[in-house]
């Protein structure tokens, strides 16, 4: 450590107490001294034209800040947003391993602060970079979760031209494994790191409000309702792609990648998701609900790779992600149970009520309907009396807080009723849909003539019978390997 530029940074600190007319403001909390820091910046559309600080913790905490302060007055937004930890430690001549947390809470105030102002009307980097003298900007943004997969996308997209990254905070709980959801606090800081050891620039949006109302306030609703809801398809569809092509706007970007295993389809009038190329890991169910505008500005740089395959770009590269594993699909559950969660961010535990039969006979009692799916087997055993054959749920009744259980073949069936569907293209284009994600498309056709469009409901009509849709879960329509519509499944009585 430089002492002397330590203690400059320490003894005067570069705009403690000042806030910028027009600043935008964040705080971060976090460090082993438990520090505090809300820091401020002011820019033009352009550049970092003033900033200052507050700090409460170790005096390292105040120095890091102040360092943090010195970098990014005059620094164009996209240079700022290079600007990670190690850099503010150098700023300070170095700093021990026992205070570098005041420079990664610094860090991370300064980050949230380049967010806001990116994610703001006024926020814009100015124009994208130009590609060997050709027309049209090259500039993407690229989502990254801290994971592989986005590690990968990222390092594809700097490798065809100028790339930023972007990472979402959605949701904040301590009651989360920070380590296994792909949009904690902890997830941002690991990907701000991954995204600078690739010299990409790096911001932050916090979502975390957005997402409580587009996606956890619905998800609880619908199991309170009694259906299966599917939480990261509406995650894609209506709040985190959008939020993420809002940003690519402002910072000039003409396209936004993600890590998602998928592929479009661009020779027709319509973009269309097509499968990826390792149906084991294919996504498209997931991003179904994308609507067409959205698709056009899409890349999916693993559409053609395996996972193996992109786990050995990873090591080829030296990325210290190339062996994690991966993330919960419900990020806002990682480390906790349905049960719980409903219990916490619902505002009552789920009740306990009847098991019966399709005829009403009561067969024994559960936990909460909100805790079974139909379809499901699993659990059942214990909570009734010995059958002579399996049981399955075959329906739930949330307000008489009923589960209807029976045998397998009273699942079955051969049609699907859908709500709020909506079709890419005509409805004669179909003939597989998948009922859930990680299963197999059936194959199907939706009766009538329905044309593209919305459509307040749509029946499809399958080959063979096929037992458990669970109602609220999405059906993804589908023309060999091209999703082209979607609609939601609805319920139906216990037969």
């Amino acid at each position: 450590m430089d002492t002397e530029v330590f203690e400059h940074h320490l003894t005067s600190p570069q705009g403690q107490g000042h806030v910028p007319t027009g600043a935008f403001t964040v705080t971060a909390e976090g460090g082993a001294c438990g520090d505090t820091v809300t820091f401020s910046l002011a820019c033009d559309g352009q550049r970092i034209t003033d900033a200052g600080f507050t700090a409460d913790g170790c005096g390292a905490t105040t120095a890091a800040a102040s360092a943090a302060v010195s970098l990014i007055v005059g620094a164009g937004l996209l240079d700022a947003a290079r600007i990670g930890t190690g850099a503010i430690a150098a700023e300070l001549g170095g700093l021990s391993p026992a205070k570098l947390h005041a420079a990664e809470v610094a860090c991370d105030a300064l980050h949230r602060a380049l967010g806001n102002a990116a994610g703001s009307a006024g926020g814009l980097a100015g124009p994208p970079a130009e590609k060997n003298g050709s027309e049209g900007p090259v500039r993407t943004l690229v989502a990254m979760s801290g994971g592989v997969d986005s590690a990968v996308a990222a390092l594809l997209c700097a490798r065809d031209g100028e790339t930023v990254a972007v990472t979402l905070e959605l949701w904040a709980d301590r009651e989360n494994d920070a380590e296994r959801s792909c949009c904690s606090s902890s997830a941002v800081a690991q990907a701000r790191a991954l995204a600078h050891s690739l010299g990409l620039p790096h911001f932050t949006l916090d979502l975390r409000d957005r997402f409580r109302a587009g996606v956890v306030d619905p998800f609880i609703v619908a199991y309170r309702a009694g259906e299966t809801p599917n939480p990261c398809v509406g995650c894609n569809g209506h709040v985190r792609l959008d939020a993420m092509l809002e940003l690519a706007d402002r910072l000039g970007c003409a396209t936004l990648a993600t890590g998602h295993y998928a592929r479009v389809d661009s020779d027709g009038a319509t973009p269309l998701l097509r499968a990826a190329a390792d149906p084991r890991k294919d996504q498209t169910y997931m991003l179904a609900a994308l609507s067409a505008q959205s698709l056009a500005r899409m890349r999916f740089p693993l559409g053609e790779h395996t996972k193996p395959h992109v786990r050995a770009i990873a090591a080829a590269a030296g990325l210290p992600v190339a062996s994690k594993l991966d993330s919960q699909d419900l990020c806002f559950l990682a480390g906790t149970d349905r049960g719980r969660f409903l219990e916490r961010h619902g505002g009552a535990a789920p009740r306990p009520g009847e098991i019966v039969d399709p005829d009403g006979n009561v067969l024994g009692t559960h936990p909460g309907h909100e805790l079974f799916t139909v379809g499901q087997r699993r659990g059942l055993g214990e909570r009734i009396a010995a059958s002579a054959e399996p049981l399955y749920v075959l329906a739930k009744d949330a307000a008489s807080n009923r589960v209807t259980v029976g045998p397998r073949d009273r699942l079955l069936t051969d049609s699907v009723r859908l709500r709020g569907a909506r079709l890419h293209l005509d409805g004669g284009r179909v003939n597989r849909v998948k009922l859930r994600y990680r299963s197999e498309s059936l194959t199907a056709r939706l009766a009538g003539t329905p044309t593209a469009g919305r459509h307040r409901e749509l029946m499809v009509e399958l080959d063979r019978p096929v037992a458990g849709a669970a109602p609220g879960q999405l059906a993804c329509l589908m023309d060999g390997d091209l999703v082209v519509g979607w609609g939601t499944i609805a319920p139906v009585s216990a037969r």
